[in-house]
């Protein structure tokens, strides 16, 4: 019930940034867990960060202090601002989302029950 599409990867250098941003087309954001998780060629998908329905957000340790997730309720648009980003960083990201969950953290990122196409992101040294 709950559509989500994602825009803004592309290709970027070492130490550039980039914005991702998720789109709800069909109903609006309300307080309720959202994220992002990656997922890599022959890698296993990893949380990436997550926005509960108080607003409070989590992160992976390898992305503390370099991405920013945030919501904008009146746009029914979920952002992720990625700063100094590396190489390791390359993956197709996708915007995720759960209405039965109110708190969570990066961890339950994978499991919840809602998720885009994605978007992917390349950076090359």
């Amino acid at each position: 019930q709950v559509d989500l599409v994602e825009s803004g990867g592309g290709s970027v250098q070492a130490g550039g940034s980039l914005r991702l941003s998720c789109q709800a087309s069909r109903y609006t954001y309300s307080n309720y867990c959202m994220g992002w998780f990656r997922q890599a060629p022959g890698k296993e998908r990893e949380g990436v960060a997550a926005i509960d329905g108080y607003g409070t957000t989590t992160y992976a340790d390898s992305m503390k202090g370099r991405f920013t997730i945030s919501r904008d309720n009146t746009k029914n648009i979920l952002s992720l601002e990625m700063n100094s980003l590396k190489p390791e960083d390359t993956a197709m990201y996708y915007c995720a989302a759960d209405p039965s969950l109110w708190e969570c953290g990066v961890e339950r990122t994978l499991r919840f029950g809602y998720w885009g196409q994605g978007t992917q992101v390349t950076v090359s040294s």
